[in-house]
């Protein structure tokens, strides 16, 4: 590749970038000023605020007995504060040191509770702040404190009464304590403790800016992207500058890689300014706030592998984003329907940064591999210096990975013509007018991302609570969704069904060939998994207890939810719609390894990632071959079937196959399970036959729309 062309192709498109004023806002100004006055702003509106509520004074009307001790002491309160006797406090409430010397008390107004009528319409008309009642019942003085909820003072006048109540029980306390002649501090305080903690200041930072600084970090790096990778795409193509630039002697690679590099520069360079910018402001904040630790024996030198980490975290992070970004903008064909492509792309992104501040999570084996969550808690645990090696290749392995994953993705979208320069064939069909839409063939890729994007996260969040609450049924609900989302938007579309979902006659002798590939695969499939196990326990330890807790009752129904649903829902979403749309504008390799890594993804396991992988392949590859998505069907029933058998039924599944319980496997059951399987796998090869049909009508429509793609 050469590399003058990409040095030059870059400088055409930082120079073209760069005269979008826009790009010059989001990585300078946000950063550089808006940050620093957001933050000192904020601290300067909090104090204030602060002054004023010490400031205010809270009206309160008491109805009790002129004798009462309590009225008594909010009325001399009252008294000292109007006199300007601000904190002396006398008696009991002194010697506990409940208010220093010195320091002021609310200023309180005691109302004439005969002045105020009904208490209810002097609180709603803030003629009073709160209105309290004292009244002996049962020997006892009870008090009722009315307030209002919704306004701000009227809340916090009655914090201020409680306050009183415990001030005045102390007091009547300690008084009764003397008079039968006993020690108040030893009655009272017969155990003395005090918090001291052992973490430094470097570490209290630390701690602070590992919370915020990835939530901001993401923010920045999609705000520093955002507009580049749009410009560059979309911008390119509004432009009609896009069409010059291939006639120029580049490939399509070079052109990819220089418009990628641009934006991912940016990118980091945009995250460096706003790491720099919060952690001046960070320091300027601990200076504040002192955090109860000697601010002069502050390190930098402590946070440098952190620093290190960071840095290079924010430049796997920008190469993911970037990527993504430019896979998402380039479906659009102007600038402002790249915008709306991003959005959702931004809220997902950010939700999942949230995770940063939700302390219980961890970095663990598996999140180690979820985009986005897997930085925000790499940056947290090495600002609290947590320091794990590995986990630290795994994330940054996986946001290089799936860069170079998108990046090729984006050399597809750019290998064709009908997606390059927008006809619209290939484009999110679903927001356009239905009445536009003509008849026939499969769903677009675009529309089969939205649909596939929009069933997982449907999944994860109403499955997650259908599971929970109903269990075994809350499963079928989980499987209903697979089935209507994608359906309905394959219905809304005009699609062809028939076409959609792979709904075509197959022999017996290919349900045959699917049934001997699958129970061949299955024990291959069970030695991949003791290695995964032995590799990572804890993840396997938590699809094990998910698996086991759903296992109870009844044998058909579990049979019917866990492996008769799933063989009809989720092969009607992976090799029916997501499968046969990517095999008619895409090589069939190519279709058959996304739809495998996407079916492995979706099952969320980083143990069953792989098994679950290869299986997707293995029905991706039946279903091509047989021309139907009927064996897959069948393959699918299989394998979960069995592994619920042997779940439901230990004791007879033992006896037949006791190699399938063990925890871990010889080399001799490792041999002999994989030359079996592989028997096995071998029938079932040759029982499937590429079938040779005639095209239909909407078939041959769909295939010449994508001859281009195929290209």
């Amino acid at each position: 590749m050469n590399a003058k062309i990409i040095r030059t192709l870059v400088r055409k498109e930082m120079l073209d970038v760069f005269r979008d004023k826009k790009t010059v806002i989001m990585m300078l100004v946000i950063p550089v000023i808006l940050y620093p006055l957001i933050f000192i702003g904020a601290m300067q509106v909090v104090t204030m605020i602060s002054a004023g509520m010490e400031e205010q004074v809270y009206r309160i009307a008491v109805d009790a007995p002129k004798d009462d001790a309590f009225l008594q002491l909010i009325a001399e309160k009252s008294m000292k504060r109007q006199s300007g006797e601000a904190g002396e406090e006398t008696g009991a409430a002194a010697e506990n040191g409940s208010k220093e010397a010195g320091e002021e008390t609310e200023a309180v107004d005691l109302m004439d509770v005969s002045a105020i009528g009904d208490y209810e319409t002097a609180l709603n008309e803030e003629m009073i702040d709160a209105y309290v009642t004292g009244r002996m019942r049962n020997g006892k003085m009870q008090y009722d404190v009315y307030y209002l909820s919704t306004v701000t003072n009227s809340s916090y006048a009655a914090n201020l009464v409680t306050d009183y109540f415990k001030e005045f029980r102390e007091t009547l306390t300690e008084e009764k304590i003397r008079e039968a002649g006993l020690d108040v501090h030893a009655i009272l305080e017969p155990v003395i403790w005090e918090k001291k903690d052992i973490a430094s200041s470097e570490q209290s930072l630390g701690s602070i800016m590992g919370s915020v600084l990835p939530f901001m970090l993401i923010i920045s790096l999609m705000m520093g992207t955002m507009y580049p990778a749009i410009d560059t795409t979309a911008g390119e193509r509004e432009r009609g500058t896009l069409e010059t630039i291939l006639t120029l002697p580049v490939t399509n690679r070079q052109l990819i890689i220089s418009k990628f590099l641009t934006v991912a520069a940016i990118g980091i360079a945009s995250a460096l300014l706003n790491i720099v910018s919060m952690g001046g402001i960070a320091f300027y904040m601990y200076q504040i706030m002192d955090l109860q630790t000697d601010a002069a024996s502050f390190e930098i030198s402590r946070f440098l592998p952190a620093i290190l980490v960071c840095m290079l975290a924010v430049f796997a992070f920008s190469l993911f984003v970037s990527a993504v970004t430019m896979c998402v903008t380039s479906f659009a064909k102007s600038y402002k329907e790249a915008n709306n492509y991003i959005t959702p792309l931004m809220l997902v992104i950010m939700f999942t940064g949230y995770i940063g501040f939700i302390p219980n999570v961890e970095l663990t084996q598996t999140m180690s591999m979820v985009p986005v969550a897997n930085i925000c808690l790499l940056i947290r645990n090495m600002l609290a210096f947590k320091i794990d090696y590995g986990a630290i290749a795994v994330v940054l392995f996986s946001n290089v990975a799936y860069a170079v994953l998108a990046v090729l993705f984006l050399s597809r979208i750019y290998d064709s013509e009908t997606i390059l320069f927008g006809d619209g064939k290939s484009g999110l069909q679903l927001f356009e007018k239905r009445g536009n839409l003509k008849r026939g063939g499969v769903p677009t890729v675009s529309d089969v991302c939205f649909a596939a994007a929009l069933t997982i996260v449907l999944v994860l969040y109403a499955g997650s609570i259908l599971q929970i609450r109903f269990g075994l049924a809350g499963v079928f609900g989980t499987q209903m969704i697979l089935l209507a989302v994608p359906l309905l938007v394959a219905v809304y579309t005009k699609r062809d069904l028939r076409l959609t979902y792979g709904f075509r006659k197959t022999g017996i002798k290919n349900c045959l060939g699917g049934a001997f590939l699958i129970t061949g695969f299955y024990p291959i499939n069970i030695v991949i998994s003791v290695g995964l196990t032995a590799l990572f326990p804890e993840s396997a330890q938590n699809v094990g207890d998910t698996f086991s807790g759903l296992m109870g009752g009844n044998l058909r129904a579990i049979l019917f939810v866990i492996a008769l649903a799933p063989a009809v829902c989720e092969e009607m979403l992976f090799r029916g719609m997501i499968f046969q749309s990517m095999k008619a504008r895409y090589r069939i390799s190519a279709a058959m390894a996304i739809t495998a890594v996407l079916f492995g993804i979706f099952h969320m396991s980083l143990v069953k990632l792989i098994p679950t992988g290869l299986l997707g392949f293995a029905l991706c590859y039946a279903a091509d071959r047989a021309d139907s998505i009927f064996p897959a069907m069948l393959m699918h029933f299989m394998n979960n079937a069995f592994s619920v058998l042997i779940t439901c039924c230990p004791e007879k599944m033992q006896a037949v196959f006791p190699v399938f319980y063990q925890e871990t496997l010889g080399v001799f059951d490792v041999m002999w399970l994989t030359g079996a399987g592989l028997v096995l796998m071998g029938i079932g090869l040759m029982l499937l036959k590429k079938e040779k049909r005639r095209m239909t009508e909407p078939e041959r429509q769909t295939e010449g729309k994508d001859d281009g793609d195929k290209r």
